[in-house]
C-alpha cells in the first residue's frame, strides 16, 4: 500500500503508530465504543471524552471528534489545546451544516457512522499522512517567508547604503557582510539595524 508522495506503510509506520496519544470526543454510544474498541486493538492508546472538555490533555496526536447534526452547536473550546492534532469527523450525517463543522474544526479525515471496525484504521492511517504532510508544507511556506522578507530587508538596507555612503550595490552588500561576520550576527540582523538607524533618523 503506497501513500501521497511515495510514503509507504511500513512496520516501523505502524510502530510509531502505536505511539500516537489518540482522544477520542464522542459520546458513549454504539459508534464510540466501536471506535474505542478499535484503537484498542490496533494498539493506539486512547482516551474518550464526552461532553467536550474545556481543553485535552497535551500532548494530543489525534483527535476523533463527533460531528453531530443537532441545533446545538457542540462545543469547540478543546480545539485550542491540541493544534498540532490531525483531526477526524466521525459524521452520521452529510449536510451544508455538518461540511462547515468539518471545515471549521480543520478535519484531515472523515468516518462515516454507523462506525466498523474495518474503516478506523484505513482513515487513521491517510488522516495522519495527509496531516503529516500538510504540516510539512506550512514549515516550507513559513521558511520561505522568512527567506523572501531577508531577503527584503537586505535589499532596503544596501538601498540606504548606497544612499547614504554613495556606494554601489556590491559595496553596499560587502559593508552589511562584512559587519555580519565581525559581530557574528545574520546579515538580515545587520539590515534590520541599518533600516531601523535610518527610520529614526528620517523622523
Amino acid at each position: 500500500m503506497t501513500l501521497k508522495r511515495g510514503k509507504r506503510l511500513t512496520p516501523e509506520f505502524l510502530k510509531q503508530l502505536r505511539t500516537k496519544r489518540i482522544a477520542v470526543v464522542h459520546p458513549n454510544d454504539a459508534d464510540g465504543g466501536v471506535l474505542l474498541q478499535q484503537l484498542q486493538r490496533i494498539g493506539c492508546p486512547a482516551q474518550a471524552f464526552w461532553p467536550p472538555p474545556k481543553a485535552l490533555p497535551e500532548p494530543t496526536d489525534v483527535v476523533f471528534c463527533a460531528v453531530q447534526h443537532s441545533e446545538a452547536p457542540t462545543p469547540l473550546d478543546w480545539l485550542g489545546s491540541c493544534q498540532g492534532a490531525a483531526i477526524i469527523a466521525v459524521v452520521g450525517y452529510e449536510n451544508p451544516t455538518v461540511f462547515d463543522d468539518m471545515l471549521q474544526i480543520g478535519a484531515s479525515g472523515v468516518l462515516a457512522s454507523p462506525v466498523r471496525s474495518t474503516g478506523v484504521l484505513s482513515v487513521l492511517v491517510m488522516a495522519l499522512g495527509l496531516h503529516e504532510e500538510v504540516q510539512g508544507l506550512r514549515k516550507r511556506v513559513l521558511r520561505l517567508e522568512q527567506k523572501l522578507q531577508a531577503a527584503n530587508q537586505i535589499h532596503d538596507a544596501k538601498a540606504i547604503l548606497m544612499r547614504t555612503r554613495g556606494v554601489n550595490n556590491t559595496e553596499a552588500y560587502r559593508i552589511i557582510r562584512e559587519q555580519a561576520m565581525s559581530k557574528r550576527v545574520a546579515t538580515e540582523d545587520i539590515a534590520r539595524a541599518i533600516i531601523h538607524a535610518n527610520e529614526i533618523l528620517s523622523a
